[in-house]
């Protein structure tokens, strides 16, 4: 071989040596992903009830009953996909397992802790399955951010927030008429904003107390309820934990 040859064939080897080992990384860093997802039911039903029941003892003193984080950070929504969404879920169960409960930590087996990890993953919005959770999944799951839960079904005695217009009733009441269809949820989820632009309805609830909320100063406006529902035969009465206007009018 000549030199002019060698000098053009060198770079060319160079070149498909480099180009070979980007793609065999490449491919082994796609062999290392894993390939399913907390949303592929990975846990069961069963599994993610004693979850509750241990977490509720261990850890919501800390985290709150519903994940929602007080002296221990939240567990669920935006904080729990911005520090564990994009990693394997051996990457939570490892720091719960080894870091919690608080002045006890991995305290409470292997299967609890698994237990409360399904828990997580149901009030994350992420579905049960026919299975349970097992420690040889955790590094082949990938977590992803959480999804809405739906909302628990309504039924007497049931927490719900309703939109319709503010009107006065026979014998001093006042009514929550054209109201949307009621929507169950639970009171530490409650939001407003959630409900502002929907529709109004067919609905029509008596308001209890609503007396000492001024109602006078929004009649006919489109209003925002928020309450427990009473179921009577005939009539649908709400108690008022949140009363207030959404717009100046209900045309």
């Amino acid at each position: 071989m000549n030199k002019k040859s060698a000098v053009i064939v060198f770079p060319a080897l160079v070149f498909a040596a480099v180009l070979t080992a980007g793609l065999f990384d490449r491919t082994v860093r796609a062999q290392e992903q894993p390939s399913k997802t907390v949303a592929d039911n990975v846990y069961s039903e069963v599994q993610a009830t004693r979850g509750a029941a241990s977490y509720d003892t261990a850890c919501s003193g800390c985290h709150r009953p519903d994940l929602g984080g007080a002296n221990g950070p939240a567990l669920r929504g935006e904080r729990f996909a911005r520090i564990f969404a994009g990693k394997d879920l051996k990457t939570l169960y490892t720091k719960i397992a080894t870091t919690m409960p608080r002045g006890a930590p991995a305290s409470l087996g292997d299967a609890v802790y698994l237990d409360i990890v399904a828990h997580i993953l149901r009030e994350n919005g992420f579905p049960a399955g026919d299975n349970e959770l097992t420690a040889e999944q955790l590094s082949g799951l990938q977590v992803i951010p959480g999804r809405a839960k739906p909302p628990p079904p309504v039924g007497d005695f049931s927490y719900i927030e309703a939109v319709g217009c503010l009107t006065p009733g026979p014998e001093n009441t006042w009514l929550l008429t054209n109201g949307s269809e009621p929507v169950s949820l639970v009171a530490a989820d409650a939001n407003k904003a959630t409900a502002t632009d929907r529709p109004l309805g067919t609905q029509t609830y008596r308001l209890l107390d609503a007396l000492a909320y001024t109602p006078e100063a929004h009649k006919g406006h489109k209003m925002y309820v928020r309450g427990l529902l009473i179921k009577l035969p005939g009539e649908q009465r709400m108690t008022i934990s949140a009363l207030e206007m959404v717009a100046p009018s209900c045309k």
